[in-house]
């Protein structure tokens, strides 16, 4: 309960932004995540029922290049965008109001500046709203979401935002709660106590540096009878103490007093380090930092750190990071297809009934030598041939041109059964000397 009263509402909200803005660690998982789906081939793909005769319409595509059009043309870069979306990770949830333009082309008017002069609607942008000036959600009887509340920093007025002008991105949508869940919620009690105890550890590497300071002063000077005046040297002294630093204003002024016996009434020690501490801070940080990035699978970034951990268990754990990213890209491209596009689409008078798809890139790490290997055995087996598709997408995953080829041969050597049928069908005889068009005998070098 302790925990759980502290990420509620506004508290949780600056408490997250606390963890996500200080934490090297969860910091480094963010970014990752963040570059990640940013550098993804995001791009519009035509409507398709994916049956054997879907085929895409010239309409289809029409209707694809536009949105794609329309995602490329807003005042914010769609990378800036995601990233404004991919708040969601941290607070849970990530609201966005949509505000349109007509495409006017290249105007003073903001309301109407694009690339594109067809008087169409579009995008101008998907600002997101704060989650930190949320003031409370409008809720329906039936439990649907209708709208959020905002408070606005500049007035302390509100505003309503409907759900029909915004985008809700959420990391859950589990009992239908407008807030998520973040995925900084299980991380939050090793990073509460990780950083207590880096607090504690800076604390105690400044008092070995500086030694325990130590005051003596009469004891009637700290007795409840003490004088207005004994009593503003002792709150002094108290203050002295707690605030001695190495650095360059160190330095203490004491009074010379001594009593009868001719002993000090005041006086200021510096007590040196005891030795080192009985626990080892670096070894309970480092467990909390290894929990931390456990959960939201990303402690292979902590590979190498401490001279343990091999290439293939770091691999197979990317592997599980990378299908936990890919999640999140397709929440994100859920929300687009199933709201964002349709309302664009009706605003325009086009067909919602077969709306184009935003969709994206490969996620997962591609391992060529891995893929060389299985389609070489495969091959070496018999089980599969070389083809056009085939040679395609290969190349396409290792990022190489598109080939040049006849659709049969493709720039490989025939397959023995294609070398026979090749002579079966009339061509050169095993044995049989070759000639050029001319009847005559090749020159040397001619052919190969």
């Amino acid at each position: 309960m302790l925990f759980r009263s502290n990420l509620r509402g506004i508290r949780g909200a600056k408490v997250y932004r606390e963890m996500r803005d200080n934490d090297p660690t969860i910091g480094s998982m963010l970014f990752a995540i963040e570059k990640v789906i940013t550098r993804l081939e995001w791009r519009v793909d035509p409507y398709s029922d994916n049956s054997a005769d879907g085929d895409i319409t010239p309409e289809d595509k029409e209707a694809a290049d536009f949105i794609e059009s329309c995602i490329n043309d807003m005042s914010d870069s769609w990378d800036a965008t995601l990233s404004s979306i991919l708040s969601m990770l941290v607070f849970g949830y990530s609201y966005h109001e949509i505000v349109y333009k007509v495409r006017g082309g290249d105007v003073d008017d903001p309301k109407k500046r694009s690339k594109h002069s067809d008087g169409k609607i579009g995008w101008r942008k998907m600002p997101i709203r704060a989650q930190e000036t949320l003031f409370r959600w409008e809720l329906s009887e039936d439990g649907g979401i209708e709208s959020m509340w905002q408070v606005d920093p500049a007035t302390g007025g509100t505003h309503i935002i409907p759900i029909e002008k915004a985008l809700l991105f959420r990391t859950t949508v589990n009992k239908n709660n407008p807030e998520g869940r973040s995925i900084l919620r299980n991380a939050y009690r090793p990073w509460y106590f990780k950083k207590r105890i880096e607090e504690l550890e800076a604390i105690g590497i400044e008092r070995d540096l500086a030694g325990l300071p130590v005051a003596y002063l009469p004891p009637e000077f700290m007795s409840s009878g003490a004088t207005p005046e004994q009593a503003a040297v002792f709150a002094s002294i108290q203050n002295i103490v707690t605030s001695i630093k190495r650095n360059e204003q160190e330095g203490i002024v004491m009074p010379a007093m001594y009593d009868e016996a001719g002993h000090k009434m005041f006086d200021l020690q510096l007590l040196s380090s005891g030795g080192s501490r009985q626990f080892d801070t670096d070894k309970v940080i480092s467990r909390y930092d290894q929990r931390i990035s456990m959960s939201v699978l990303s402690d292979f970034i902590l590979l190498g750190h401490d001279r343990v951990g091999s290439y293939s268990l770091g691999t197979s754990k990317m592997d599980l990071w990378s299908m936990a990213v890919d999640s999140i890209a397709k929440n994100i491209a859920e929300v687009m297809n199933q709201y964002a596009i349709p309302r664009l689409m009706k605003l325009n008078g086009m067909d919602t009934s077969r709306p184009p798809i935003l969709t994206y890139g490969e996620v997962s790490h591609i391992d060529l030598t891995e893929i060389s290997d299985f389609v070489s055995k495969l091959a070496q087996a018999g089980v599969l041939m070389p083809d056009p598709k085939l040679e395609d997408y290969l190349r396409d995953l290792a990022g190489l041109p598109p080939a040049e080829h006849d659709g049969q041969n493709f720039g490989m050597p025939p397959m023995p059964n294609q070398q026979q049928d090749t002579q079966a069908q009339g061509g050169v005889e095993p044995g049989e000397e070759l000639k050029v068009a001319d009847g005559t005998e090749p020159l040397d070098g001619d052919l190969e």
